[in-house]
């Protein structure tokens, strides 16, 4: 069988007006005034996962729900600027849009539109069949209606990843696609406990052979050959500005090492060069780091890591 996409990413594709806020927990207050201003930006979590491996030379396609709106135009014309094909299924309710509340130190509160979507929402079979079937890879994003897809990707043969982002370990929506998912992707954010507890628990019940928690600044953890070990952050070679799409870089670069063959181990010390270099991209812009960079950067980390004294 033929694979001619790299990857096929399902879901996650929107709109969001970014507010950069004084402070994180936001005080009730009457008004704020807000500078330098509250702009709206195309792209969550499948649109930045796409262009982050489109980024790194793998095909990628993508596929969700849209809207006829200003924000679906946003979402289409993103993709056709950067060369990542993309399949749209009509959505009477509307392109997905969230609303980012930016904190000084770069950390974000994000409000999402849950009108946008509806339980009777489906991706037709044929077309996420015919597209699992054509893929080396499937990244699932945990946006409805993704979860009714999963059945048809394990048929197809395909490997499957997913980013419950900031799961509690508990809530069974989450749970659907981690006991469904080859990699799984989270947050440590909501999590009781240590990640280590969950990160095994996903592995013991469900499919996962590699699982990943990231803990932002105290880097992240890789279980793999039932073994966790930390991966610490990287610096990046700019200020960090905002960790908005931090999480979605790093799944990509972690992809795209897993997809040539790298070990766990450095396909995570690739996803932790990649959400850095997301940290120093302002929230209102939409950039991903590339191949020949990210290779750079993880050979000289490397070196320095070798060369260091023990």
């Amino acid at each position: 069988m033929s694979r001619d996409i790299d990857v096929l990413v399902l879901g996650g594709a929107g709109v969001d007006t970014i507010v950069h806020v004084p402070e994180l927990p936001l005080p009730y207050a009457d008004s704020y005034m807000i500078d330098p201003g509250i702009r709206t930006r195309v792209g969550q979590t499948g649109d930045f996962v796409a262009l982050g491996l489109g980024a790194l030379g793998l095909r990628t396609h993508h596929l969700d729900m849209l809207g006829a709106d200003p924000e679906g135009d946003l979402v289409r014309a993103l993709h056709r600027d950067h060369g990542i094909p993309l399949t749209e299924v009509p959505q009477p309710a509307g392109t997905k849009r969230a609303v980012n509340l930016v904190g000084p130190d770069g950390r974000r509160l994000s409000l999402y539109d849950a009108t946008r979507a509806h339980p009777d929402d489906r991706l037709p079979e044929p077309t996420v069949r015919a597209l699992a079937e054509a893929s080396r890879h499937a990244h699932v994003s945990i946006t409805q209606p993704c979860a009714h897809a999963l059945p048809l990707l394990r048929e197809s043969g395909t490997t499957i990843s997913t980013d419950l982002h900031n799961w509690d370990g508990e809530n069974p929506y989450q749970k659907e696609f981690a006991l469904a998912a080859d990699i799984v992707f989270l947050s440590t954010t909501a999590l009781t406990g240590t990640p280590e507890r969950t990160m095994r628990a996903i592995a013991e019940r469900g499919r996962a052979e590699l699982v990943v928690a990231t803990a932002g600044a105290e880097g992240a953890y890789l279980l793999a050959d039932d073994e966790v070990t930390h991966i610490p952050t990287t610096t990046p070679r700019r200020p960090v500005v905002d960790s908005n799409g931090a999480g979605d870089a790093f799944a990509s670069a972690f992809l795209f090492g897993r997809l040539n063959g790298e070990s766990p181990q450095r396909c995570a010390r690739y996803g932790a060069v990649a959400g850095a270099y997301a940290c120093t991209v302002p929230s209102t812009e939409v950039d991903a780091i590339g191949r020949d960079e990210l290779l750079l950067q993880v050979a000289e980390l490397e070196a320095s890591t070798v060369a260091a004294p023990h």
